[in-house]
């Protein structure tokens, strides 16, 4: 796995982790990678030092991440990924990718978190279902009630499209990892 450090159109930094190059610009091309700030999806690969592992690294590395996993208590991913977004894959360690965060920058993923939650409390989990049941509950087919789930880009462009009101979950790192 390559660690690239990544940064959108609107400069806010992120890291993410690719296989190979390739993998890297095959899921830019498919509108895969996006800021975990803002959503964008113009997103370049920045300037960056290589990793050089000696023994001594290795261990005080070591001893800086048990730290930090110590210090550190990261909720369970949300099973919902936001409206316009595919359903990527879970993450295998959500502290993984906190580890290279500053304060703000943690700051503002905990208050993304919070945002989230407070969207999706008293909502329905509609699951991939969702750009049907936002149509059924615009044109008075179903109960009127707000819900989250699943859709694809061009299923949200259409719903708006179509004069239905949604609006993007914020997307956590975990969810895209």
């Amino acid at each position: 796995m390559i660690s690239y450090k990544l940064r959108c159109e609107l400069s806010h930094t992120f890291e993410g982790w690719f296989r190979n190059s390739g993998d890297f610009e095959r899921q830019c091309e498919m509108k895969l990678v996006s800021c975990p700030v803002c959503g964008s999806e113009d997103i370049q690969k920045t300037l960056m030092a290589p990793a050089v592992a000696t023994s001594r690294s290795k261990e005080g590395r070591a001893a800086n991440i048990a730290e930090e996993q110590s210090e550190t208590s990261v909720p369970s991913p949300t099973p919902a990924a936001p409206a316009g977004a595919p359903v990527q894959g879970q993450s295998k360690g959500p502290q993984s990718a906190l580890m290279s965060l500053n304060d703000e920058q943690r700051q503002i993923l905990d208050d993304l978190k919070t945002l989230r939650e407070k969207m999706t409390s008293g909502s329905d989990y509609v699951g991939k279902e969702f750009a049907s049941e936002a149509r059924k509950i615009h044109y008075g087919e179903t109960t009127e009630r707000n819900i989250y789930g699943e859709t694809t880009k061009e299923d949200a462009e259409a719903l708006l499209e179509e004069g239905i009101a949604i609006l993007p979950l914020p997307q956590l790192p975990e969810e895209k990892n």
